[in-house]
């Protein structure tokens, strides 16, 4: 099992909304080394769900990836602000993932808190200027996290 962190505005798609959901196909990915990450992605991968562009940003819960190599839907849908006409059917350029919840955390795990914890090495999310809103946690960094979670609880 691999960990991974994956960004949303709670605006647009928060914890909440994956807990009532359950289960959300995560669209509209459109950096290419995003994209890389989540194709390297498998069922059972745990991700970090970051809310970001909120105050604070930070890490508010769990997700469990259950479905892996998905066509991304939005980039045919001329409709959508992801649509991707460059991309035909026949060969997609845009993959994602299905995921369901796992947990939300009592406390979001805070930036300025993960900024104290971890360094840009460790935890790519506190580096400056890292926009990237799909990205690897290496297994040590994932258990703190993991530990920092559910110590808030």
């Amino acid at each position: 099992m691999s960990y991974w962190l994956m960004k949303s505005e709670p605006a647009v798609y928060s914890i909440t909304d994956l807990a009532t959901d359950q289960e959300t196909i995560w669209d509209g990915v459109r950096n290419y080394q995003a994209r890389n990450f989540l194709r390297e992605m498998q069922p059972g991968d745990r991700a970090f769900f970051y809310h970001s562009n909120t105050h604070p940003p930070g890490i508010a819960g769990l997700m469990e990836v259950s479905q892996a190599n998905i066509d991304d839907p939005t980039q045919f849908d001329a409709k959508s602000k992801y649509y991707d006409p460059k991309s035909p059917p026949e060969n997609p350029r845009w993959q994602t993932v299905k995921v369901k919840f796992v947990q939300e955390f009592a406390t979001p795990i805070a930036l300025d808190v993960l900024k104290a914890t971890f360094s840009p090495e460790e935890l790519w999310v506190v580096k400056r200027g890292n926009r990237l809103s799909v990205m690897p946690v290496a297994d040590g960094v994932a258990e703190k996290l993991l530990a920092m979670g559910q110590a808030q609880e």
